[in-house]
């Protein structure tokens, strides 16, 4: 066991750093963690503060750092001992767009570098970026697999229609016009190939009764619907 948890680096959600320390000082007392000491640990150290853009801010303290450049200096501490996986619990929560793309940028250059990383995410663009994504529901696996090859299981177009009605037009929708859809947060959804040329059949079906209509490729909000039946994030998750 004290082998398996050498080669791997966790990342945790809540920050697990001394703010009355330096950087530098945080990230020796990991290193002790992790048995390295003397010049390996400080080789380590310069190392990994390069990788995170963090080398001239080594003497800082860390309670005066912001959110995110708090997110890099616990990057910082789990590639410390150079991990084969690194684990990391909503890596970018509560960081602005910049810092997120750069935390990204970084995670990109370890995956080129031969590390494995597993990491949880509430940010479906996050998910895209992934070689591979499971989706859980209420602790359940509801979908395994690339973003690609789970988005193409939808296939065509997500067509979102808007209605003061949605339980009678979803009936007649179904009856008149011989198509499979579904209520999904106060939107009626039909999934097919070629939408839009089966908007103007719908729109001239249902004079009067259609607010709006909006198409759009499969994404991976729709993977998630099609297989749990409500949006990603609601009061249900």
């Amino acid at each position: 066991m004290e082998a398996v948890r050498r080669r791997i680096g966790v990342v945790f959600q809540m920050p697990g750093l001394d703010g009355k320390l330096t950087v530098h000082e945080n990230l020796k007392h990991q290193g002790h963690l992790y048995g390295l000491s003397g010049a390996a640990l400080a080789r380590r150290i310069d190392v990994v503060l390069a990788r995170v853009g963090l080398t001239d801010r080594s003497s800082d303290f860390v309670e005066t750092f912001s959110g995110g450049m708090k997110r890099r200096v616990e990057l910082a501490k789990g590639l410390l001992h150079e991990p084969k996986l690194l684990i990391l619990d909503e890596p970018t929560t509560g960081l602005d767009p910049i810092v997120r793309r750069d935390i990204w940028a970084h995670l990109k250059d370890l995956q080129r570098d031969g590390t494995t990383i597993a990491l949880t995410t509430h940010l479906m663009d996050e998910a895209e970026l992934c070689d591979r994504i499971a989706i859980l529901n209420h602790g359940e696996l509801v979908a395994l697999g690339k973003p690609a090859d789970l988005k193409a299981e939808i296939g065509g177009d997500v067509i979102s229609v808007e209605s003061v009605d949605l339980e009678s037009l979803k009936a007649d929708v179904e009856k008149r016009l011989s198509v499979k859809s579904s209520i999904v947060d106060g939107l009626l959804r039909i999934e097919m190939e070629r939408g839009h040329e089966f908007i103007p059949r719908l729109v001239t079906a249902f004079p009067g009764r259609i607010r709006s209509v909006t198409l759009g490729k499969p994404s991976l909000e729709d993977v998630f619907i099609r297989k749990t039946g409500h949006r990603f994030l609601t009061e249900e998750n």
